[in-house]
């Protein structure tokens, strides 16, 4: 007998046919790796998360989504990969369980007492006493709160009540748009809440487009906690009462875990759950926080808030950088353990963690010592504190996809954040033979004409 004869089956015969399923494999595999990696800088690891539904839906007259701000850029060095939703939810419940807290015995104490001002007006000396802390020695520290923070009582509650994962953000004098967040899973909000503070300008804008009633005790929109801050009490610079929320999440909220303070010009566009796990806890970190597009050193970013007028006070800037080059400050260079001394202040991902929390207690002194522009003092105050703190400094590219960013609202004559000082000078001179010697040194080493 003769052996057996195979044949090729018509079907396969077919060029056309074998083309086709190629082309049906490659765009499988394209598909498969779009929806993995929406992007070259995030990269999901499932692409079937319980994503909600929209929370919210706004008239067209109020205009939450006008004014977007364009990103270029679609790579970076160091992408971000998230884990399995119902994983991450499941790690993070765990650590938010556990009964001691991320802090046990080790927690910071805060200094009681009346003042004229919120955080007390202090001196530079006393200033600088606190940071070095030890807080087993019965150290206390002052952080705000010396005069009362004017919510309700309801709303002081419902904070307290907050024990895992809070986002927070703030509009006053109704300079930006509450926005939702988008890409929540579905068990998210059983796991964090949402706070926004407001003062009665942005209420009636609210009221004003029916979105909430200033006659109701309790306000929410969508996904926000929304809560009335009388700001006649604090601050006069509106920008300046944005600070609290922003810097002193840890003591507005003492029972949370973690934290992600949001400016109100960002829409979040990924779950705060993987965000905290992908940047925070993953990375075992204090806190995280994007590095400035542009600036790599304190006295750059210095210079900017003096040219483009972010703040007017410009003798007071010159006073604010030789205090610091006079105490300390040192320019960014490769030998710091940290990519920038300058951050994008957006977006804050915290664990309430004794040094993250002193950091930001810090931070809030000198804000009101000088002015509101946070990006001032960060490095001056991550580098000159104990214990240190654990920082994450991660990519611009992986900041804007992880949220989009708006103009604030645009209105005649700008925004009105708070009262204006006369210029004291055209611009932020800081040569070295000018009015800004104390930094000499600092200046040197930043154009690199130190000999030190």
């Amino acid at each position: 007998m003769g052996r057996p004869m195979f044949s090729t089956p018509p079907l396969f015969q077919s060029k056309l046919f074998c083309f086709s399923v190629l082309y049906l494999f490659s765009a499988l595999v394209l598909a498969a790796y779009s929806t993995f990696s929406a992007t070259k800088c995030i990269f999901r690891s499932s692409p079937f998360d319980p994503i909600q539904a929209p929370l919210f839906s706004y008239p067209s007259s109020y205009g939450e989504h006008k004014y977007a701000v364009p990103t270029t850029r679609s790579s970076c060095d160091s992408p971000v990969y998230f884990s399995d939703y119902w994983v991450v939810l499941k790690e993070i419940q765990e650590i938010c369980a556990n009964s001691s807290g991320l802090l046990g015995t080790r927690g910071l104490k805060y200094t009681q007492g009346d003042a004229e001002s919120f955080g007390g007006n202090l001196s530079i000396d006393r200033r600088l006493s606190y940071f070095d802390c030890n807080p087993d020695e019965g150290f206390e520290i002052p952080c705000g709160f010396f005069t009362r923070f004017p919510i309700s009582g309801s709303d002081k509650i419902s904070m307290e009540k907050c024990d895992g994962v809070v986002v927070v953000s703030a509009i006053f004098n109704d300079h930006d748009k509450i926005r939702q967040p988008k890409g929540l899973g579905s068990k998210t909000l059983d796991q964090v809440c949402f706070f926004m503070f407001v003062d009665d300008t942005t209420l009636k804008r609210l009221d004003f487009h029916n979105l909430i009633s200033t006659k109701s005790k309790e306000h929410k929109l969508g996904a926000w906690r929304v809560i009335k801050v009388s700001t006649e009490d604090l601050y006069q610079n509106a920008a300046m009462n944005g600070m609290i929320p922003k810097y002193l999440t840890h003591r507005l909220f003492p029972n949370s875990k973690y934290s992600i303070w949001v400016d109100a010009k960002l829409q979040l566009v990924v779950d705060p759950l993987l965000l905290i796990h992908s940047l925070v806890v993953k990375e075992k970190v204090d806190m995280a926080i994007s590095k400035h597009p542009f600036f790599s050193h304190t006295m750059e970013e210095a210079i900017a808030t003096a040219r483009w007028k972010k703040w007017w006070d410009v003798n007071g800037l010159k006073v604010q950088l030789e205090t610091y080059c006079e105490n300390g400050l040192q320019p960014w260079s490769s030998k710091k353990p940290y990519p920038s001394d300058v951050p994008d202040s957006a977006l804050i991902l915290r664990r309430h963690s004794l040094a993250s929390n002193l950091f930001s207690c810090l931070v809030f002194n000198e804000l009101e010592a000088f002015n509101p522009r946070d990006q001032i003092p960060f490095a001056y105050v991550r580098d000159q504190m104990k214990p240190k703190l654990n920082l994450n400094m991660f990519d611009v590219e992986v900041f804007e996809q992880i949220a989009v960013e708006y103009r604030h609202n645009l209105k005649h004559g700008g925004a009105i954040v708070g009262p204006k000082v006369q210029w004291a000078s055209s611009d932020l001179s800081l040569s070295v033979n000018g009015s800004c010697s104390k930094c000499e040194g600092y200046l040197l080493k930043m154009w690199g004409e130190s000999h030190d």
